[in-house]
């Protein structure tokens, strides 16, 4: 009988073993859902500036100079928002950040004054966005993953991305087809539309729902909210500014900005336009750049886990100089495949420079590299909005942008060295996902 009771017992099929998720995961995907919904915002700009320019009279310059308030508070407050971050808590900072850039999106529809655009879509949209900076996704990486930081890291970059991807080409048809005015208030509406996601679903650490960080073997106690979040965000700065790889990260990264966000992001657009593209056409190589990026992105945080990050960065930098070098020789009023092979091209290196620049404060920074990279962050917006506003001038004096290409060209080329020159800290970063 029990022989019997003992041969049944193992014929039984066993039961599958359910496999978990972890809820690291599920944070991480309500973070890039988030950051799409915000990325509205930063699709504007470059198709605000003609339509501004033709009703308003204002000159491209002025325009510029919005957007680079613009670009700079987004960069400035970064550091900021990740100590109040650790203060309050993530979910209540990110939400009141979304809700002060629909506030912002929203006036604009009633401006009348290049001052107005100035409060409402620089000071008001740049604070906001600062909040939903790139230091946002630093903050979520650090708290909920010990393992897979560079490829999460990567995804929630390219989050960013995916929200240009989705939101430039329909601004660009409501823009054509209706008015800016339109435009603004469905980014308004965008950013709203994310709030209840954020406030229901975003977690602030994985102690708030008893499970130890992705890849720990040791359950991780929240941590005691830390007061003076500013205070702690400018002790951190001065402790960092005494060596030398916050200076050259700070560096390569404002060239970055310049060549991003300042530059193709902002102007693009607006010089396609002046060889008689279409704006829709234009758009939508933009939008490609955030197709091309989103691969880009995740790639580079692949490559992040198993590469020396510097190395990766004097390459990314590098190719990213000659692509710009070749740009003016491309534009023109139709879209031929060698400017395809250019859009692909620059669009895997768009921000491909984020994972290992992150990796890189990890390394050096320790516990700080949140409010750190926010620093270096600050420095890539700072980069964007001088060239976001110089490249507005230089379209106003030389009338044309090709000495802005072949000048941030020639920066990505100093990036790359600069990058190289990034001593690694004794016993070097873990290479091993």
């Amino acid at each position: 009988m029990t022989q019997t009771t003992e041969a049944a017992a193992v014929q039984q099929p066993q039961k599958p073993t359910r496999v978990r998720v972890h809820r690291a995961w599920f944070v991480a995907a309500v973070t890039f859902v988030t950051i799409i919904g915000a990325a509205a915002f930063r699709s504007v700009p470059g198709l605000l500036i003609d339509p501004l320019h033709a009703e308003f009279d204002w000159s491209r310059g002025t325009i510029g100079a919005a957007v680079s308030v613009n670009l700079a508070l987004y960069g400035l407050t970064a550091p900021f928002a990740a100590a109040l971050m650790d203060r309050f808590g993530i979910r209540r900072v990110v939400a009141v950040a979304l809700t002060v850039i629909a506030a912002g999106s929203w006036l604009t529809v009633w401006m009348t004054a290049a001052w107005q655009l100035m409060l409402c879509w620089g000071l008001l949209v740049g604070l906001g966005s600062g909040s939903m900076a790139l230091a946002f996704a630093a903050t979520v990486t650090n708290r909920w993953f010990t393992e897979r930081r560079g490829l999460v890291s990567g995804i929630l970059t390219a989050a960013s991305a995916s929200g240009q991807l989705i939101f430039l080409p329909l601004l660009s048809w409501i823009i054509d087809r209706y008015d800016w005015r339109p435009a603004a208030v469905t980014v308004a509406l965008a950013a709203l539309a994310v709030v209840p996601f954020v406030w229901l679903l975003l977690h602030d650490h994985p102690a708030d729902v008893g499970q130890k960080p992705y890849g720990a073997t040791e359950f991780v106690p929240k941590p005691p909210p830390v007061p003076g979040a500013a205070r702690r965000a400018v002790t951190v700065l001065l402790s960092a500014v005494r060596t030398g790889p916050f200076w050259l990260l700070a560096g390569t990264f404002a060239i970055c900005g310049a060549s991003t966000n300042g530059l193709i992001q902002t102007h693009f657009i607006p010089a396609a336009h002046d060889h008689h593209m279409p704006v829709q056409a234009a758009a939508s190589l933009l939008a490609v750049i955030g197709i091309f990026d989103v691969v880009g992105t995740i790639a580079s945080g692949w490559f992040t886990d198993r590469f020396e990050s510097r190395r990766l960065l004097a390459v990314y930098y590098a190719l990213r100089g000659v692509s710009l070098m070749f740009l003016p020789l491309l534009l023109g009023p139709a879209v031929h495949p060698p400017m395809i092979f250019f859009i692909v091209f620059y669009g895997l290196d768009w921000v491909a420079t984020v994972p290992p620049t992150l990796a890189l404060c990890r390394e050096h920074y320790g516990e700080d590299s949140a409010i750190v990279f926010g620093w270096v962050l600050a420095s890539h917006q700072v980069g964007a909005a001088v060239v976001a506003f110089l490249g507005g001038v230089a379209r106003d004096t030389f009338g044309s942008y090709d000495v802005v290409w072949y000048a941030s060209g020639a920066l990505c080329a100093a990036a790359a060295l600069m990058a190289l020159v990034i001593r690694r800290r004794a016993g070097g970063e873990p290479v091993a996902a």
